[in-house]
């Protein structure tokens, strides 16, 4: 019985090292390509530099090329009308209780007990305010965001947590690490003051810069609804939900407008996404008393442990071990057990800067 129970642990550990040395290879070809765009760019630095005399003869031989082949003054290069790089300013910024990733909720719902705030740039408009009105109407918006922390180069296959190391295509998963890595989360507005937007639902970290501000319209976003059009409609909701005939087709003498009933499309998802493990989420007596002291949510902080925050790295490796991270101005240790599906809190304690 010794021998299978030591031949079942060493099988543990070989897979858990298969499984670092897989990400270690990962980690040092990220790093062999930003290494090669260092370098790329050192050499377009070198090409492009010139001193004061050859700049000056450039700029004369560049006018005289110009004149030759340009009679009407085009210069002929397309580099300012490149399409394949788009640049985007940030309107604001996002402050949360979350300065790193490390624990942080992986869906807005499951930091919907977090209240955050999104501050405006004063460089994007004189009078933010103007730019909001009307925004307090809805429940709920969608915010757009750039995943400014992410570090290494995006790869076409990703392994989300929930797939336990088996790899999917990043398009059929949220990973941050994408091509363009641009964030989009739908949130519960709070309230508005002055410059600020406080909502609910929180999975981005503080400082998170938003590219845009969407209210969310369940009519639209919503593919599970049906819209069942009434007699207390008006006319512009009506016209929503009018068939519109292609140009040149219009039927004048038809005064009825034909009504297209829209229906309810099948809304489906993978089983490995439907069929998420949930983590029974304990405290401990004094974890219990400290969170009470330093004002933390317990169940905000039971939502997001409850799904299991840890990566697939770090369940491998450190599984058994204490599992601690920041929240706010507080450091939060959990004991995960995986064979039980429990977490437990040990402690919440106030975070010492020295």
């Amino acid at each position: 019985m010794a021998n299978i129970e030591e031949i079942e642990l060493l099988r543990r550990q070989l897979t858990a090292a298969r499984n670092e040395i897989k990400n270690l290879r990962q980690e040092i070809q990220s790093l062999s390509h930003v290494q090669r765009k260092e370098i790329e760019k050192v050499r377009q630095a070198l090409k492009t530099h010139k001193c004061p005399t050859c700049n000056s003869i450039s700029s004369v031989e560049h006018e005289n090329s110009t004149n030759s082949n340009s009679p009407d003054g085009a210069t002929g290069n397309d580099d300012d009308n490149d399409d394949s790089t788009i640049k985007f300013k940030p309107i604001g910024v996002i402050r949360t209780q979350f300065p790193e990733k490390r624990c942080l909720p992986r869906q807005a719902i499951l930091g919907a007990g977090f209240l955050s705030k999104m501050e405006f740039l004063p460089s994007v408009f004189t009078n933010p305010e103007h730019s909001i009105e009307g925004l307090s109407e809805f429940s709920h918006i969608w915010l757009i965001y750039h995943f400014h922390r992410n570090t290494s180069h995006p790869k076409a296959k990703v392994c989300p947590p929930r797939l336990e190391g088996k790899r999917t295509g990043v398009f059929s998963t949220r990973s941050p690490h994408r091509p363009c890595p641009i964030g989009l989360s739908l949130v519960e507005l709070d309230h508005i003051q002055d410059n600020c937007i406080y909502f609910k639902g929180t999975d981005m970290v503080d400082g998170t810069p938003v590219l845009d501000i969407k209210p969310y319209i369940p009519h639209y976003d919503n593919p599970e609804l049906v819209y069942e059009p009434n007699l207390n409609d008006t006319p512009n909701n009506l016209m929503e939900i009018c068939r519109e005939a292609p140009d040149g087709e219009e039927n004048v003498s038809n005064s009825q407008p034909q009504m297209q009933q829209p229906s309810s499309p099948a809304v489906k998802i993978p089983d490995w996404i439907a069929a998420g493990t949930k983590f029974n989420v304990t405290f401990s007596e004094n974890a219990v008393q400290q969170g009470r002291e330093l004002c933390v949510d317990e169940q905000a902080l039971r939502n997001v442990l409850k799904s299991d925050p840890r990566s697939v790295y770090l369940k491998t490796r450190y599984g058994s071990e204490v599992y601690t991270f920041q929240l706010g101005e507080n450091m939060v240790s959990v004991k995960f057990d995986d064979t039980q599906k429990k977490a437990h809190v040990l402690q919440i304690k106030k975070n010492v800067i020295e």
